[in-house]
């Protein structure tokens, strides 16, 4: 049910306030391509300026928009454990398939710490839970000792791996079956050659059905295929993840594309020009704009 290519959905934001309208659009286009399922409210959808009851709308809509027709991965994560949990039981009742739970951020827990964060979200709300390992956004990851003992623990069912390090996904793969999804596009397909299933990806805002046609190769162990299509996605998937922090870069390439306003809250703040020319020849080199 986890595994193929998830959208992490970008937030739009008109005049300053959240565009239902334009969001209504973007899921409209990737269940349209083909996407595999929809992750609303992670960093990608700039969940952290988001108030709790935007946050909580927006994932209401996305699970009424999707209407049952994909998997829809709320993010719903906090540094705190019952916040967390709150959003976890917000996402459960309005009909969610699963929740994203990132690494606390900030307060630096210890590694019984994340487990025992981890574990108490799993059991007290009875929803899957994918584990977001992001410790460059999070000042904190986790090891994957810990990973593999929070696989025992029933509703966790799957990890979005974001350390950019391949020894740690193998020792994953090797140690528990947790559902592997990488959380870097440019890594899906190496991450796939160690036991990774899929991609909770950024690329996939503007170009869906191409990484669901290299996630589908994926899946069917096709590893020589996928690797045209990883040659073709490389160099704009590093582009949206490297020219600044993200989603600066995706919502500078859907506003160029006319797909949403370039509009982010502080203190995010839109790409300097510079590296809006760079953006846009990627795009030109990819052919979706000319």
């Amino acid at each position: 049910m986890f595994a193929g290519a998830f959208v992490a959905l970008v937030t739009p934001f008109q005049d300053g306030e959240i565009d239902f309208r334009t969001l209504d659009e973007l899921i409209d286009f990737q269940l349209e391509n083909g996407i595999d399922g929809i992750v609303p409210t992670g960093t990608t959808g700039e969940c952290p300026t988001l108030s709790h009851e935007e946050h909580k709308k927006v994932i209401e809509r996305v699970v009424k928009a999707v209407g049952g027709q994909v998997p829809v991965i709320a993010g719903a994560g906090s540094n705190s454990t019952a916040e967390a949990i709150e959003l976890a039981a917000f996402s459960k009742k309005v009909g969610a398939d699963a929740t994203l739970q990132v690494d606390p951020y900030y307060n630096k827990p210890t590694q019984e710490g994340f487990y025992q964060h981890f574990k108490a979200i799993a059991e007290e709300v009875d929803l899957p839970v994918v584990l977001y390992d992001i410790p460059g956004r999070c000042a904190a990851g986790m090891t994957a000792e810990t990973i593999i003992r929070l696989a025992d623990v029933e509703n966790i069912v799957a990890i979005k791996e974001a350390t950019g390090k391949l020894d740690h996904v193998s020792e994953i793969s090797i140690g528990c079956d947790l559902t592997i999804l990488s959380g870097d596009d440019s890594l899906t397909l190496p991450i796939a050659s160690v036991g990774g299933k899929g991609v909770v990806s950024v690329v996939a805002n503007i170009v869906p059905a191409d990484v669901k046609a290299m996630t589908d190769l994926i899946l069917e162990a096709d590893l020589v295929q996928a690797r045209q299509w990883h040659k073709k996605l490389f160099a704009l998937s590093k582009n949206l993840l490297s020219l600044a922090t993200n989603p600066i870069p995706i919502k500078a390439a859907m506003a160029m594309l006319n797909m949403c306003p370039e509009e982010m809250r502080l203190p995010m703040v839109a790409m300097d020009q510079r590296k809006k020319v760079c953006l846009e020849k990627g795009l030109q080199e990819y052919g979706l704009v000319s």
